[in-house]
């Protein structure tokens, strides 16, 4: 044995516990994940999609009524009176195709509310079409930005910006005690402030996803941002190390599956569309959907949505301050500031708090 070297007496036994014990968290995730994006996405059906037959006369009542029966609930199909009304029902985000039957038939779709959602009524209508022996023209009434053909690139965005606020989350949060809760509420303003922006750079400069109406997707990407950060930090007062867990449960496994980026609640099993009504991801998607695509319509319900997420995150924040200040006050074994874990891998010597926080930044994995 070399000089001046020591054997650590149940070190190896005691690392192998601390890995089995952080083993746990990832497999957790594996199973949520799995759960969650293989429940949502991986057999989108329709059920009550809304699609219009326009005309008023006997016909037209006809061919809505077989679509309505043949469908078995995938479609919701009613007849409106003319093409205006046809085309603000898809402007307001009432229905997602509608159908102008005829010698030239037509078929009407806003490919900014959904994307795939437009694809299901072409396929539906196509058919139509050709029992009538006719040739389907196809017109966009709401068409996404140049640089986002799909209209997907707004769900890649609201990814982006999530992993950057709940990976923040693991470096605010991960500091406890140490720092004082108004510096930490600091750091999320000003971590929510960065993330927005590299957002808003994705969103318009650099990738063109939107040719107007910037400064507002700014602005919703803050909010949503820092209703994560205010919720991840505060948690983290509670949750400790499965803060991690805890905020990609939220925020990603629930919150991407639910935000109608990919297929719309229309498209999805019912737990995922209730969600879509009331999630922070869904009030983004929707929100920048609403502001650039569709005038402002019902623009501002989804701002609510973003609002009440930030006021949970101030309560949650200030419930971490009463918690936190209530253990200072209690009697204590002598503790000092800085934290310390139990470090296997050093043979069970104390850890300072920066140790803890690798930990958590390892365990704040993108999807």
């Amino acid at each position: 044995m070399p000089a001046g070297s020591r054997t650590v007496p149940g070190a190896p036994a005691g690392t192998l516990r601390h890995v089995l014990g952080h083993l746990l968290t990832p497999l957790l995730m594996c199973v949520g994940m799995g759960l969650a994006y293989l429940g949502a996405f991986h057999a989108p059906q329709p059920h009550d999609l809304r699609v219009d037959v326009v005309g008023s006369g006997p016909s037209a009542r006809m061919l809505a009524q077989s679509l309505q029966d043949k469908a078995d609930g995938a479609l919701n199909t009613r007849t409106v009176a003319d093409r205006s009304t046809a085309v603000e029902h898809l402007r307001t985000q009432k229905s997602y195709g509608a159908y102008l039957p005829g010698a030239a038939p037509e078929l009407l779709v806003a490919t900014a509310s959904s994307d795939t959602s437009a694809t299901v009524v072409e396929k539906v209508f196509t058919g139509v079409a050709a029992e009538q022996g006719a040739p389907l023209k196809v017109v966009n009434v709401a068409p996404t930005a140049d640089g986002d053909p799909t209209g997907q690139g707004v769900f890649f965005l609201l990814v982006a910006i999530s992993i950057g606020s709940y990976a923040s989350v693991a470096v605010i949060g991960g500091a406890g005690g140490a720092l004082p809760l108004r510096v930490r509420a600091a750091l999320v303003a000003g971590a929510s402030l960065v993330v927005s922006l590299i957002g808003a750079v994705f969103a318009g400069p650099l990738f063109g996803l939107v040719d107007h109406g910037l400064a507002g997707l700014w602005a919703l990407a803050w909010l949503y941002s820092a209703g994560i950060l205010l919720i991840g930090v505060g948690l983290h007062t509670f949750l400790k190390r499965w803060t991690t867990l805890g905020v990609m449960v939220l925020f990603v496994m629930l919150n991407f599956t639910s935000s109608g980026g990919i297929f719309r609640p229309e498209l999805q099993p019912g737990f995922f569309g209730s969600l879509h009504a009331f999630w922070n991801g869904a009030g983004f998607v929707e929100g920048v959907r609403s502001h650039v695509y569709f005038d402002g319509y019902a623009f501002g319900g989804h701002v609510l949505v973003l609002v009440l997420w930030f006021l949970v995150g101030l309560a949650v924040l200030g419930l971490a301050g009463l918690a936190e200040a209530r253990r200072r006050a209690e009697p204590s074994g002598g503790g000092d500031v800085v934290r310390e874990t139990a470090s296997r891998s050093s043979g069970g010597k104390p850890r300072p708090y920066g140790g803890e926080l690798e930990e958590e930044l390892e365990e704040a994995v993108g999807v």
